[in-house]
C-alpha cells in the first residue's frame, strides 16, 4: 500500500470518529470522577493494545505533556508485570492473565479500560465480568462492530473501521484525548 492511500485510510477513520464525541466525553467524565474521589483506572489489552494501555498508563503515573507538571495519577496496565503474566498464563490460563491481577487489586469506583481492536479475546471478556462483579465501571475502546465483549461493558467507544492498524491509531488519540482532558479537569479542580 502506498504512503498516500494509507494516510488517506487514517485520516477516512479519524474523521469517523468524530461522531463519538458524546461517548467520549461520558468517558472522560467518569474517569476524572474516579480519580477525584482516590479510585483508579486499570486498562489492558492484547499485543498492540497491550502497549497503548501501558503507554497511556505511563503518561498519567509520569508525565502527559512536558509543560505540565503535577502529581501523578494512579493508572495501572494490567499488563506490565511479566512474572504476573507467565506465571498466570502457565499455572491457571491465558483466559485469567487480567481478571486475576484485577481481583486482586480493583475496588468499587475504579474504572477498567479495555482496548481490544477485535471486542473477542477471551482474557478481555474474562476481565470485564470480573469488573462487573466487583461493581467497577468499564469502558472498552474498541473497533469494528465490538465484538463479543460489548455487551457486558458500560461504555463502548467502538471505532468504525476493520483495518487493525486504524483502529489502534485511532486508539491512541482516543486514548490521549481523553486522559489529556481529564488531567486538564484534574488542574483546574487544585487551583
Amino acid at each position: 500500500m502506498s504512503f498516500k492511500k494509507s494516510l488517506s485510510e487514517n485520516i477516512a477513520v479519524h474523521k469517523k470518529i468524530l461522531g463519538l464525541e458524546q461517548p467520549v466525553e461520558k468517558a472522560i467524565n467518569k474517569v476524572h470522577e474516579a480519580l477525584s474521589t482516590g479510585n483508579k483506572i486499570m486498562m489492558c489489552g492484547n499485543g498492540g493494545s497491550a502497549a497503548d494501555a501501558q503507554h497511556l498508563a505511563a503518561e498519567f503515573l509520569i508525565r502527559l505533556r512536558p509543560n505540565v507538571n503535577r502529581v501523578p495519577y494512579p493508572v495501572i496496565s494490567l499488563a506490565q508485570d511479566t512474572s504476573t503474566l507467565t506465571a498466570c498464563g502457565n499455572d491457571i490460563g491465558f483466559k485469567k492473565i487480567f481478571s486475576r491481577t484485577l481481583e486482586a487489586l480493583a475496588k468499587k469506583g475504579d474504572i477498567l479500560i479495555v482496548i481490544s481492536t477485535s471486542g473477542n479475546s477471551e482474557n478481555i471478556i474474562d476481565v470485564v465480568k470480573k469488573a462487573k462483579s466487583k461493581k467497577i465501571f468499564t469502558i472498552g475502546l474498541l473497533g469494528s462492530s465490538g465484538g463479543k465483549v460489548k455487551k457486558n461493558l458500560d461504555l463502548n467507544i467502538i471505532v468504525p473501521s476493520k483495518i487493525t492498524a486504524r483502529i489502534q491509531e485511532c486508539h491512541i488519540f482516543l486514548g490521549h484525548h481523553i486522559f489529556e482532558s481529564v488531567e486538564n479537569l484534574l488542574i483546574k479542580k487544585k487551583k
